[in-house]
């Protein structure tokens, strides 16, 4: 298909802005969304959320590169890059995170390591956040 931007990264597949999916959605290689999804996305490779794209369920995927709107629960294999303009609202568990100047992170992030397993101990931090409530201005779409 071709190459999304700053991304430099092949795509396979491509929602785009007018779409709006609801069901799973499963992949090799990389997907694109611009458009709205609303339920489970699962693959081993990376996914990338444009600016104005809205997602909202379960994620888990490689790698995610977010430049929109990501609500839900978020696992990624490796490491998610959060864009400038970004909007993630999830408990997330990854090996890595980047989080740019200008991104939206509410929510609860453990770190796993080689093993799949967190890297510290985390029962101290038992209690998540409430992400059905917001205060203030609204996050989301």
């Amino acid at each position: 298909m071709g190459r999304s931007g700053r991304n430099n990264v092949k795509i396979n597949g491509l929602i785009d802005k007018g779409c709006s999916i609801e069901g799973r959605l499963a992949f090799d290689g990389s997907v694109q969304i611009n458009g709205d999804f609303r339920g489970d996305i699962v693959s081993d490779g990376t996914l990338i959320i444009g600016p104005e794209a809205n997602v909202e369920g379960s994620v888990q995927v490689g790698v995610a590169i977010i430049e929109g709107s990501v609500k839900g629960t978020v696992e990624v294999k490796n490491k998610i890059d959060l864009r400038n303009g970004g909007r993630l609202v999830a408990n997330v568990v990854t090996e890595s995170i980047m989080i740019e100047e200008g991104a939206i992170f509410h929510g609860k992030c453990s770190m796993i390591g080689a093993e799949g397993k967190p890297d510290i101990d985390l029962s101290r931090y038992s209690k998540s956040p409430d992400l059905s409530k917001e205060d203030g201005d609204s996050l989301m779409m």
